[in-house]
């Protein structure tokens, strides 16, 4: 069965790439591929191990939430169309965060507005009067003016019934205001909620949910403000010994690379206050291109702090290639506090071991050869460990039998990782697509790691333990097979060389 559908999956990958190639890649032309057929397990870019609804839009995660042995992906969804607009929350889960079930839509505007971004409770001392263990989803409605509202679940989060005294915190006059993130904070018994004011992030606090009283405003004059803030997370993590608090903020634009990106802030947090320590901002949580509005999962049950983000950029992510649907989540990230080459704290940012799941085994390359042919048809997790001397500069590629390809510069004179896509596969859609995507290296010696994580529509790529990652889309026909390590000039060492393939999650 796998081969048969590698078979049609190859047959498609060419149809399409003639199409694209005969009538170019602009948006009208998009819509005239666009098939609405039942094709899931054949389409061309179709993610193998990143969550994909089964067709039409997707962007920001939402709503993510464990409970009873299921994690809960709710998210941004357009049920009519595979552009953005019509918004509501998408539904899957997963007792694993690997393989996922979609379950219907979970909710669809209503006389308040569309359902835009938000978050999702376990209401374990029934504070709210929904009852005890509700799971209560907290969400922008965006009408007039976008305000905030609640609904609950009793069914373990497949239906919910919103609240009649919507909306919870009207709208105080602000253009913005939108994307609560809600946590309870044990040392005052009571929630609070962080949610994005234009180019700062509020807080407010609530006893029930249902009634909420502001506290205080983080953010003029510190971080970056090339665009709005949305998706606020604000996270107690430790760090050495120490409580530290950590907030995710999205900006668009305003990214590192053009476009869409995270940023956050470590500090601390009083209750009312959230002050952030002195520190080179603005940080950034993924320097590619395409890792946005991530948040993680609250009443997660190992005490883990988890991630997921959605992987687009707001620059081109209405025209990209696809066929039903059009939007994926990042794989899952841990979320850790580490010391940077320089002494202080960072947020690193990996991978989640929980992906061994659908792990073969290794395969050692190492010491064969400077060009590689990895006999995959399927994604891969390769592993690359290399001894940089401070004035090397050198790249490698990924490449397929077609020369699409995705190079990766290394210079360590100037402490940067440069990722070239403008001849990965399809990319004439857009000029910012094809731009270089540039972040430091960080490497704490002269060893650089590098994880990348490829799937049909995406390099996930992690340096050193995750201080530094670059997430970026790629279309190429084929998946990239051949890796050539023939260009890395300097006194640069290969040290491993290693690679898995990973089973069908269909």
């Amino acid at each position: 069965m796998k081969t048969y559908l590698l078979y049609k999956r190859s047959i498609t990958f060419l149809i399409l790439y003639l199409c694209i190639s005969l009538v170019g890649c602009n948006d009208d032309n998009i819509d005239y591929i666009y098939d609405d057929s039942n094709t899931y397990y054949e389409e061309l870019y179709r993610p193998m191990l990143h969550f994909t609804p089964q067709k039409y839009w997707m962007n920001d995660p939402n709503g993510m939430v464990y409970l009873d042995g299921e994690y809960h992906l709710y998210y941004q969804y357009n049920p009519q169309a595979a552009v953005w607009g019509n918004m509501s929350w998408g539904h899957a889960v997963s007792k694993d965060l690997i393989q996922w079930e979609h379950l219907p839509v979970a909710m669809t505007k209503d006389n308040l507005g569309e359902i835009f971004s938000g978050c999702a409770i376990v209401d374990v001392n029934n504070t709210a009067g929904f009852g005890e263990n509700a799971l209560i989803a907290i969400y922008t409605s965006s009408g007039e003016r976008q305000t905030q509202s609640i609904a609950y679940s009793l069914d373990k989060g497949r239906t919910f019934e919103k609240y009649a005294g919507n909306p919870v915190l009207p709208n105080d006059g602000r253009a913005d205001f939108r994307d609560p993130k809600v946590f309870w904070y044990e040392e005052g018994n009571y929630w609070v909620m962080t949610i994005a004011t234009s180019q700062t992030i509020s807080f407010y606090r609530s006893d029930n949910l249902k009634t909420w009283n502001f506290l205080s405003e983080f953010g003029e004059g510190v971080g970056a403000h090339g665009g709005v803030w949305e998706c606020p997370d604000l996270i107690k993590m430790s760090y050495s010994g120490d409580d530290k608090w950590v907030l995710l903020v999205s900006i668009n634009p305003g990214g590192p690379n053009g476009g869409s990106a995270t940023q956050y802030f470590i500090g601390s947090f009083d209750g009312v206050n959230f002050v952030a320590d002195s520190l080179p901002y603005p940080m950034w949580l993924d320097y590619g291109k395409d890792n946005y509005a991530g948040v993680t999962w609250s009443n997660e049950p190992t005490g883990r702090h988890l991630f997921i983000g959605w992987m687009s950029n707001w620059q081109y992510a209405g025209i990209v290639p696809s066929m039903t649907w059009r939007g994926a989540a990042t794989l899952p990230r841990e979320l850790t506090l580490k010391s940077h080459p320089s002494g202080y704290p960072v947020l690193a940012s990996d991978v989640i071991a929980d992906v061994s799941i659908i792990a073969n085994q290794w395969q050692d390359f190492s010491n064969s050869s400077y060009i590689y042919d990895l006999h995959v048809e399927r994604p891969y997790e390769l592993n690359i460990s290399i001894i940089a001397d401070k004035n090397s500069k050198g790249f490698f590629t990924l490449k397929n039998e077609i020369d699409e390809k995705v190079v990766f510069e290394l210079d360590c004179v100037d402490n940067k990782l440069i990722i070239d896509r403008s001849a990965s596969g399809v990319s004439s859609f857009s000029n910012d697509f094809r731009m270089q995507v540039i972040s430091p290296i960080d490497a704490i010696t002269n060893k650089i790691d590098i994880k990348l994580y490829i799937d049909y529509s995406s390099i996930e790529c992690v340096l050193n333990d995750g201080i530094i990652q670059q997430t970026n889309l790629v279309y190429p026909q084929k998946i990239y097979s051949i890796l050539d390590l023939s260009y890395l000039e300097g006194a640069f060492v290969v040290e491993k060389v290693a690679l898995r393939t990973f089973d069908s999650i269909w």
